[in-house]
């Protein structure tokens, strides 16, 4: 029974700080695995030749008693197998310990060579010279859109990106993801969202969005608090997946919050409730024959001063203004005909997606000249 007791004394007490350990030494060289990529054969190769090298020193340098020159040099020729006499007489001991590390010195070569052959052979290097390439064309960009995080929720803003022909940059750490991206030709950045070096390399401070769409409510508001400080202009939307996380980000700077499942949720019974709504709702937003747009009027346009009769929007650009969203945030639902239209309004239009760029060059720059 007592040796039973001590049994379980050992289990309890050993195992769990030797689980722990395994656990960390697991999680370092996945982490040390992750950074270097496809150079991590390399990495790995070059720090086991280096504790080889460590090992020759110590068995000359404190078995034998050496100098450090003369270890450092015995161990450099020994690695290199050029076939030099020893500097000094070893002992028997000595020999036996040479021996592994000369087998050790010639396999750790033998591993090198075979990693870069590999690195060349798999055109590696040609990927590294690919992401130097990516990076820069990334630090060319302004008033970009960086997407953290390409699961789910990340793709489908990606495409809809895409589709209005903005230029994107996703910030993702999985490798599964990074095969998708690369297929689907997005500019990318492998590395995690959360690491302020990689929401620089993604042109943070230049941006005009930013999508903070990880799976994690904690890494949003991380991502959230850390992009609101590089860029204080930036606008910010944030997934929460769980209601409590929304103030939260709103507190770390996000300017909307968004839940995926509340919103699947309020989309699924509206198609039920009201179809013909929803119907017209998909219709404008997907912008095929009807499309619905917001369109900001800068100071300058001929716009500003104007009601919505003088302005002539309608028979113009046969479009449709259904709301105008004033300076401080008001909205005004079917605004009158008498409505002025006022510098930093933004006019809610519905009509045909050809019809737009006209009243956006009015709306934008005086008179209607882009130059």
């Amino acid at each position: 029974m007592k040796t039973c007791s001590l049994r379980t004394s050992f289990m309890r007490r050993f195992l769990p700080g030797c689980s722990a350990g395994i656990r960390g030494f697991t999680g370092l060289y996945q982490t040390v695995k992750f950074r270097f990529g496809s150079f991590f054969p390399l990495v790995l190769g070059a720090g086991f030749l280096l504790t080889v090298f460590v090992y020759g020193l110590f068995i000359f340098l404190v078995v034998e008693g050496w100098s450090l020159l003369d270890s450092f040099y015995q161990v450099v020729m020994t690695l290199s197998t050029v076939g030099f006499m020893e500097l000094h007489p070893l002992s028997d001991r000595a020999r036996l310990m040479v021996s592994f590390l000369i087998l050790m010195g010639v396999g750790s070569f033998a591993y090198l060579v075979g990693a870069f052959t590999q690195v060349v052979v798999e055109g590696r290097l040609q990927d590294l010279w690919g992401k130097r390439k990516v990076q820069k064309i990334i630090d060319s960009l302004a008033d970009h859109y960086i997407i953290c995080g390409y699961g789910r929720i990340g793709a489908v803003v990606a495409e809809e990106l895409r589709r209005e022909n903005l230029t994107v940059v996703v910030i993702e750490k999985d490798p599964e993801l990074l095969f998708d991206l690369e297929r689907d030709r997005f500019l990318f950045l492998a590395g995690d969202a959360t690491a302020d070096e990689f929401l620089l390399s993604a042109g943070v401070e230049r941006a005009k969005g930013l999508f903070a769409c990880v799976s994690q409510d904690a890494e949003n508001v991380y991502i959230t608090l850390s992009s609101r400080q590089f860029n204080a202009d930036l606008t910010i939307i944030a997934r929460a997946d769980r209601p409590e996380s929304v103030t939260k980000l709103e507190r770390a700077g996000a300017n909307r919050v968004l839940t995926p499942h509340q919103i699947g949720g309020k989309r699924i019974a509206q198609v039920m409730l009201r179809p013909t709504v929803t119907d017209f709702m998909d219709l404008a937003t997907q912008g095929h024959n009807l499309q619905m747009e917001e369109i900001a009027v800068r100071p300058g346009s001929e716009m500003v001063g104007k009601n919505l009769i003088t302005s002539g929007i309608r028979p113009r650009f046969n479009l449709m203004i259904i709301a105008i969203e004033k300076a401080g945030g008001r909205m005004t639902f079917n605004p009158h005909p008498e409505v002025t239209i006022e510098a930093g309004d933004t006019l809610i239009a519905v009509g045909p997606p050809e019809n737009f760029p006209g009243l956006q060059a009015v709306c934008r720059f005086p008179n209607g000249d882009e130059a």
